[in-house]
């Protein structure tokens, strides 16, 4: 088409319309009226894992498949179905964006070989990426806090980390979570319950659903995780691992139901709890909501002592637990935890520009150099705004004073500073007084 018929259909060369980009599905933008929240959490979250002694370790967003295909397990969902997985196409190696935190902090503690000098007390937080469809509180790009105690064999840390976690709902104000535990014994008892389990389901094998008859064979204490309402039933009547637990598997989760209720928190046993990993062994927990609709665990964990030898470590006890921060965000947001913010600073900088221009970029830098956070106004059009459409952006922005410098302020070197939020009276400061007049306003405010 040359450009006469171009012109004539009414499309110019140069004003086609470019079509918009869309993000990928599933993966969302964290925007500035969300930030606050995120950053509360976050903050919340590590200074709790340091009160009790675990330190931050960050590990590669993409990993070698092979780290969670032998961490996970080849025969769950995760591996099976929603991992984001391909081949490096200059060196042919299988990758995998990381869909879950514990296997990829076992690789990097058995390659840097932190466990030579003791066991260790670690904790993560970042994305996680997995192939799901997205709805409330589960998104296939999504965030996760972890703690990972490594090196500990006794029940007293499986307590440790389950009392982090209710003291984390305290700090947060959440209520209403359920604390659901049970014990998956040792491999002997798993695989005695094993045999009895593919038992009882071959006896049934006609009520099962595809996902399970696959899962028969290779995986069959998957199927006590089914979501599947209509095989409910069955897997309430099949046999539970409880029963073929030993002397020292009972004993571990006695001594960890006795140290909860001796801290006073409250929890289930629930014998089909059985969670969708395959390297917990000993304890599993979850904390339960009715508050997120379909999306209702919102942290779990549990012991997971043969991961770092599977994994070509030496052999070393292991646990932890990890949450999904949107879910507790949304959380939060059900239970009014969480206030629409808007974008907050302590100053507002107000100008006529030409002359004044340079003292507001000077005294607002001394400013932030004190500890204030100053927004200084910039027109949006590259002309100077009126000072009153700039007061209004000051109201906006939700500082709490707006400092002011126009023609007359510029002549006496001074400048007016107002209460934007509670009493709104305004002052003439000097200039060389400013500092110290507006770092008092602060504290006072503060106080």
């Amino acid at each position: 088409m040359n450009q006469s018929q171009t012109s004539s259909q009414g499309v110019s060369p140069s004003k086609a319309k470019v079509q918009k980009i869309a993000g990928v599905k599933g993966m969302n933008d964290l925007l500035p009226v969300d930030a606050p929240a995120w950053e509360f959490l976050e903050k919340t979250v590590m200074s709790l894992a340091k009160t009790y002694g675990y330190q931050n370790i960050r590990t590669p967003i993409l990993e070698r498949t092979d780290v969670f295909q032998r961490g996970i397990g080849e025969v769950t969902d995760i591996v099976e179905k929603e991992m984001y997985s391909f081949e490096d196409r200059l060196n042919g190696e299988q990758l995998t964006l990381r869909p879950e935190g514990t296997a990829a902090v076992v690789r990097a503690v058995i390659e840097q070989n932190m466990l030579y000098d003791g066991p260790k007390r670690l904790f993560y937080t970042g994305p996680m990426f997995r192939h799901e469809r997205p709805q409330r509180g589960r998104y296939r790009q999504f965030h996760q806090f972890g703690i990972e105690a490594l090196g500990f064999v006794g029940p007293d840390i499986d307590a440790e980390i389950i009392l982090m976690c209710q003291r984390l709902w305290d700090d947060l104000g959440i209520t209403g979570l359920r604390l659901e535990i049970n014990s998956l014994g040792n491999a002997t008892e798993r695989a005695e319950h094993r045999l009895a389990l593919v038992k009882y389901f071959e006896g049934h094998h006609e009520q099962l659903d595809e996902d399970s008859k696959r899962r028969l064979q290779s995986n069959p204490l998957r199927i006590l995780d089914t979501k599947n309402p209509q095989m409910q039933t069955l897997v309430e009547n099949a046999p539970q691992l409880g029963t073929f637990l030993g002397p020292e598997s009972l004993q571990h989760f006695e001594v960890l139901q006795s140290l909860l209720k001796a801290n006073n928190v409250y929890f289930k046993i629930n014998p089909r709890l059985v969670r969708g990993l395959d390297y917990y062994n000993l304890t599993v927990f979850e904390w339960i909501t009715d508050q997120l609709g379909s999306q209702s665990t919102v942290a779990g964990g549990g012991r997971y002592d043969p991961l770092i030898e599977k994994m070509g470590g030496k052999s070393a006890p292991a646990c932890g637990w990890a949450m999904g921060m949107e879910r507790i965000l949304e959380l939060m947001k059900e239970q009014g935890l969480i206030e629409k913010e808007v974008p907050s600073c302590d100053v507002y900088w107000l100008h006529t520009g030409g002359q004044a221009l340079i003292p507001s970029l000077i005294y607002a830098e001394r400013l932030r150099s004190a500890g204030i956070d100053v927004i200084v106004h910039a027109a949006s059009d590259g002309n100077s705004s009126s000072l009153k459409s700039q007061m209004k952006k000051a109201d906006l922005s939700g500082a709490m004073y707006a400092v002011i410098i126009g023609e007359d302020e510029l002549r006496t070197a001074e400048a007016m500073v107002k209460d934007l939020r509670s009493s709104g009276t305004q002052q003439l400061v000097p200039l060389d007084g400013l500092l110290d007049y507006v770092i008092d306003l602060m504290v006072n405010h503060s106080d």
